[in-house]
């Protein structure tokens, strides 16, 4: 079982200091990866129901800073040695693929190989507005998006010729250390990204721990592999949950590899103590 850290870029995360501390002690601890989220705005007043939470709204207050995803990774890679660099997730709609995948296999080059690029399509109609992004498209820009990527990291010259991206030939170099390309793993718990995962995914990563949805997910995933011919085993599958025995179960249950926990401290001696304790009582015994 793998374990991650999530929301690593936001909140009192976002100083560096704290950040810094989170890298090493995270590193020293067992874990195998932190992950980034992404707004690049929060739209005040907005009305479109955020996915992960009763309410509807995003938790906390509207101001609370939330970094870039990508740099606060190469800012770890730097003072990191093993630690996977991932983001849980880039909003890939909102990025144009050549300059993604460029940021992407910079990153990659620069940590030797540690780069997981997560992505959705995104939940934040007001976000989309304020970009002048389309959102109806935002599933379309996605799929594309990929696609581009890999072309991009796979081949010299690259080309992509798509309803909404278009380009080629060019040169795209660095190309990733990785075999294959950057790992991209699909974020989110629709049927929709249940198809995107079967058809374009390396890993898939619903950021809920919930058992029953856990549960239908996997089925979900295992008949859309079946339905395209797709090997379901090959896709790595990642959770949040809470480092507890029952979540540790649970995903030994399902098959699902990385179990992603939230910081288990706000402050450099709570999150400390915090990932000591995890480390020691549920990581070090495997």
């Amino acid at each position: 079982m793998k374990f991650g850290l999530m929301f690593i870029n936001a909140g009192p995360f976002s100083q560096p200091e704290l950040f810094a501390h989170m890298a090493r002690t995270a590193e020293e601890c067992g874990f195998e990866s932190i992950w980034t989220v992404e707004h690049v705005v929060i739209p005040k007043d907005y009305k479109s129901p955020y996915p992960y939470s009763p309410s509807g709204k995003i938790p906390g207050p509207d101001e609370v800073p939330i970094n870039d995803p990508l740099l606060p990774l190469a800012y770890a890679a730097a003072i990191t040695k093993k630690l996977r660099l991932a983001t849980g997730i880039v909003i890939l709609p909102q990025h144009h693929p050549l300059y993604l995948a460029k940021q992407a296999a910079t990153l990659d080059v620069l940590s030797g190989g540690r780069m997981i690029l997560g992505v959705g399509s995104g939940w934040l109609k007001e976000e989309f507005d304020a970009l002048g992004i389309d959102f109806a498209t935002r599933g379309r820009r996605t799929d594309e998006g990929i696609e581009a990527m890999r072309a991009l990291w796979r081949d010299h010259p690259s080309n992509f010729h798509g309803k909404i991206f278009n380009f080629g030939p060019v040169a795209s170099f660095p190309k990733p250390v990785q075999k294959g390309g950057v790992p991209i793993h699909i974020g989110g718990h629709t049927a929709a990204a249940v198809r995107r995962a079967a058809a374009y995914g390396d890993g898939f990563f619903p950021a809920i721990g919930d058992a029953a949805k856990l549960r239908e997910l996997t089925a979900m995933l295992r008949a859309e592999c079946d339905q395209r011919g797709r090997n379901f085993g090959e896709i790595e599958r990642s959770c949040l949950g809470r480092a507890t025995p029952e979540s540790i179960a649970l995903c030994q249950e399902l098959g699902i590899e990385r179990l992603i926990v939230t910081p288990p401290g706000l402050d450099p001696e709570s999150f400390k103590r915090g990932c000591e304790q995890i480390g020691n009582e549920v990581i070090a015994k495997g």
